[in-house]
């Protein structure tokens, strides 16, 4: 038995196969592109951080060794690994309702997990998640990452924000009284900006047409190709610094962020709390699939790099998340923006993702007590924006071309995602993609009868597939049988029939019995390869063709 399972996925990063024939001028393009990513990678991997209830250091350590080795041992060439947005409410979620410690417990134990999904080849799974399904969660944490950030953007007076939706919006409303001014306008000039600043450098911009003739223009064009978030961060920090302006910063609520290498630290480990942390393992596990190998996919379409191995992702995902928790990190899994960044940067190898995870390093280590300064209404500001970016809220509005199927599932595990939890949102997701996927199988099965050429025969053609939840529509043969005479033949044309499962072949038998019980015949015609070989292996077609035989030497 054992010889008949598929063999395990071998161990195979692309960094291996990218490196042949690699030359200075690919890791020209890889360098430079890495050096940007890096820096669009620090305010994002600090501001996921706090946003998910951790020091910003947490962050910034998972982004580099993470990013390293989901790069380095990955299935793809340009996919940029670390913490994520989508994230954020998850561990925001278990942080407070198990702490820190277990976090860390039970990121690894996904990392196990995700090595585990890749080494069995169970990465195409992944992609069975429906659309909807997707959408609808992935809209449901923008709308909980925006929510969490409005304490921080408007410098409300809240010494912790609940974890969940309902919960969030009365505390907010409580305290509004608190709002702090500047923070609100820190928060909203980095919005606008983020939004602003893209297009004021676009080819077609009129902005730009308007400097075509100035001196400067090149040293403008060097600063126009300066990441948004880096721009907005320096700029709206300097302009805090200056003026002195009463809000809080990284500073004021975390001390700073050390300056040097993260401690190895062993999380306290037992079975008993490893089987508490099962519902956080798997969800860690689930979205870090989900979205690696969706980040994978928006790779291939626009790189002209090999697509990606999905087995080979997830056990670098699974290393990648098993390692960081000794650091302090937190889940890392295939990040979107920063890997379309790199793509349009210019990376051809996964060498752009691991100069991105040393950028960072060398950032961290050399510039990190500047980092006290920056404002936590700026970083607020970014993640309002990522959010944005994040949710497909044209899909609301394309709603009324899909069927209600589709309308059912996406908006239900919107709402879920928001009111209850992203793993009972996927769940529900799932089990309605199921029952609905059933019903629309069901209503595509019919038995017809045919034109009623001899009193003695009875004929009806079957369309579609017989199965559970199709069982019912053979009703109507069952109903002509009562009617005849007895000893009625029965012909179905099967040519027809694509598939039968055991409650299909039930069926079948039982309308043989009552067939028989009249003293008539059951006659199968034209049966395709899966009907026919269950028929077969049943023993059903056996008995058919004895009582049939029997019944013309009669």
């Amino acid at each position: 038995m054992l010889n008949n399972l598929p063999p395990l996925a071998p161990f195979r990063p692309r960094l291996l196969q990218d490196l042949r024939g690699y030359n200075v001028e690919k890791l020209g393009r890889d360098v430079g592109a890495g050096a940007t990513v890096g820096i669009v990678a620090l305010p994002l991997a600090m501001a996921f951080a706090i946003a998910s209830g951790l020091k910003p250091e947490a962050g910034l350590w998972t982004a580099i060794i993470a990013g390293f080795l989901i790069s380095a041992l990955g299935g793809t060439s340009v996919q940029i690994g670390g913490p994520a947005g989508a994230f954020i409410v998850i561990v925001y979620g278990i942080v407070e309702r198990y702490g820190v410690a277990n976090l860390l417990i039970a990121t690894a134990s996904a990392g196990v997990l995700l090595f585990l999904l890749g080494l069995f080849r169970l990465g195409t799974l992944v992609r069975y998640v429906p659309v909807s399904v997707v959408i609808g969660f992935t809209n449901g944490i923008a709308v909980l990452i925006a929510l969490s950030q409005v304490r921080d953007w408007l410098g409300l007076d809240i010494a912790k924000m609940p974890g969940d939706f309902f919960s969030q919006i009365s505390t907010i409303a409580h305290h509004i009284g608190s709002l702090n001014p500047y923070a609100f306008g820190l928060g909203t000039l980095c919005v606008i900006g983020l939004f602003v600043w893209p297009r004021l450098w676009a080819v077609d911009s009129q902005f730009r047409r308007q400097l075509e003739h100035v001196d400067t223009m090149s040293a403008l064009k060097a600063t126009s190709r300066l990441p948004a978030p880096v721009v907005a961060l320096v700029t709206l920090s300097l302009l805090a610094w200056a003026m002195k302006l009463p809000v809080e910063t990284i500073g004021t609520r975390f001390g700073g962020i050390p300056q040097g290498l993260p401690a190895l630290a062993l999380p306290e480990f037992s079975w008993q709390t490893v089987k508490q942390l099962v519902t956080p393992t798997l969800t860690i596990a689930l979205l870090g699939a989900i979205e690696s190998l969706l980040c994978a996919r928006v790779a291939d379409q626009l790189s002209e790099t090999p697509k990606h191995d999905p087995n080979q992702e997830l056990m670098a995902q699974g290393v990648a998340n098993f390692v960081v928790p000794f650091f302090g990190g937190m889940p890392a899994t295939g990040t979107i923006a920063r890997t379309v960044t790199n793509i349009r940067s210019g990376a051809v190898s996964p060498i752009a993702g691991i100069v991105h995870a040393a950028t960072l390093a060398a950032v961290v280590l050399i510039a990190a007590p500047l980092a006290q300064h920056i404002p936590l209404a700026v970083l607020a500001g970014v993640l309002l924006f990522v959010a944005w970016n994040m949710g497909e809220w044209r899909e609301f509005g394309r709603l009324k071309h899909f069927s209600n199927h589709y309308r059912l599932m996406m908006l239900s595990t919107f709402l879920v995602t928001i009111v209850f939890d992203l793993t009972v949102a996927v769940e529900l997701g799932l089990v309605l993609a199921c029952l609905l996927f059933v019903r629309r199988q069901s209503d595509i099965f019919r038995a017809d009868p045919l034109p009623q050429l001899d009193p003695d025969v009875v004929q009806f053609r079957l369309y579609g597939s017989l199965f559970f939840g199709a069982v019912s529509k053979i009703d109507p043969i069952v109903a002509a049988v009562e009617k005849s005479h007895a000893g009625v033949r029965v012909e179905l044309d099967a040519s027809q029939l694509i598939s039968l499962d055991t409650s299909g072949l039930d069926s079948l038998e039982q309308l043989h019995k009552l067939v028989a019980k009249r003293g008539g015949q059951l006659v199968l015609n034209h049966l395709n390869p899966q009907p026919a070989s269950l028929i077969e292996r049943s023993g059903f077609g056996a008995r058919l063709r004895g009582e049939n035989a029997s019944a013309e030497h009669a």
